[in-house]
């Protein structure tokens, strides 16, 4: 039977719903542990719930899983990260831009570069960019058939985004999936003109949750929540240049609204351990996480806008290692027990 042509029955495997860190080019780590679980076969994803490049490899999951089934989701996620290192992709009036900013520099030393990070930090999209080129935006019109992904009914799909206005995350369903929905949920307001959906502008959903997981608590029946975390929460060394400072920063800020939900999902779940909540009334969640961490420590956070092909080959291949490592370890525990100890994790 051709696999990529006919959907596979996922039910009498074990169930669970993932949580999928944004992080630029990073995200490739992502679809090396998506490509390992579809691989793998032993889980019944439920739901997705993702946040910019997290956002991505959802919907673009799930448009190749209605198509066929895991096969045909691996194909999708492989042909969407091999699409975006490809600058044959773009026009050359978009070129332009992916020169400035998405080029595979050597970062840390390219004067095209450090002239690129001056004019993000001190002048505005709205100056630099008044077209509002976006490149990426053009190319997920292109790549991705958002009318299959708003059928695939298999899959419950989360993209989140910060609402300009007040502040606020905002979580779109996947009846409601849009190319726009998932630019908001990319939209580094540094690099980029806010996008506006139904005259509401928004940024880049990191910033209030990244990935938000409460979603998952209230519109799903499975608690067992696997987080792919791609942004380093500890690294040992003392930032002092100026960009490794800013790099840090970066970090810091995109794992502080999910340090903040390890903290809730831990208080619900001592109080419904002690009886003072019930279990009828509120979820008692099984996190479980992939970590890039020892993966991802050696790679600076301003390489997440690195587009070549070698670099995201490197972190699928990382993602695909870590993956499996975890399955390893921890299938036999998942509809059982956490492996996640919440409190370590944000203390």
């Amino acid at each position: 039977m051709d696999e990529s042509a006919t959907p596979i029955d996922w039910t009498g495997q074990k169930q669970i719903s993932l949580a999928l860190q944004g992080g630029g080019s990073h995200g490739a780590f992502t679809w090396g542990v998506l490509d390992e679980i579809l691989a793998d076969g032993r889980l019944d994803i439920e739901a997705i719930i993702g946040t910019s490049a997290g956002a991505m490899n959802a919907v673009v999951l799930a448009e190749g899983y209605l198509e066929g089934g895991r096969e045909g989701a691996r194909k999708s996620l492989a042909k969407f990260w091999r699409s975006i290192s490809d600058e044959g992709a773009f026009t050359p009036a978009q070129q332009k831009f992916v020169h400035l900013f998405f080029q595979d520099w050597p970062l840390q030393t390219n004067l095209a570069y450090w002239w690129a990070d001056f004019l993000t930090h001190y002048s505005s999209p709205y100056d630099f960019n008044p077209l509002n080129i976006n490149p990426l935006r053009d190319h997920l019109v292109k790549m991705i058939d958002f009318e299959k992904v708003r059928a695939c009914e298999e899959l419950k799909l989360f993209v989140s985004a910060t609402n300009v206005h007040n502040g606020r995350i905002a979580v779109f369903e996947r009846h409601e999936l849009t190319v726009d929905h998932v630019m908001a949920s990319a939209c580094l307001p540094y690099l980029f003109q806010a996008v506006e959906i139904a005259g509401v502008p928004y940024w880049d959903g990191g910033y209030m949750g990244n990935p938000a997981l409460f979603p998952l608590f209230y519109k799903t029946g499975c608690p067992d929540i696997l987080i792919v975390q791609i942004n380093p929460i500890e690294r040992n060394e003392l930032p002092k240049t100026a960009r490794d400072i800013q790099d840090r920063l970066n970090e810091i800020t995109f794992n502080g609204a999910l340090m903040g939900e390890f903290r809730a999902m831990d208080f619900v779940n001592r109080l419904i351990d002690a009886g003072r909540l019930t279990g009828d009334d509120y979820m008692r969640t099984r996190p479980h996480r992939i970590e890039g961490g020892k993966f991802l420590a050696p790679f600076a956070a301003s390489t997440k806008v690195r587009a070549s092909w070698p670099m995201i080959q490197e972190l699928h291949g990382y993602g695909r290692a870590a993956a499996q490592q975890w399955l390893a370890a921890n299938y036999d525990k998942i509809g059982v027990e956490s492996t996640l100890d919440l409190r370590m994790a944000y203390k």
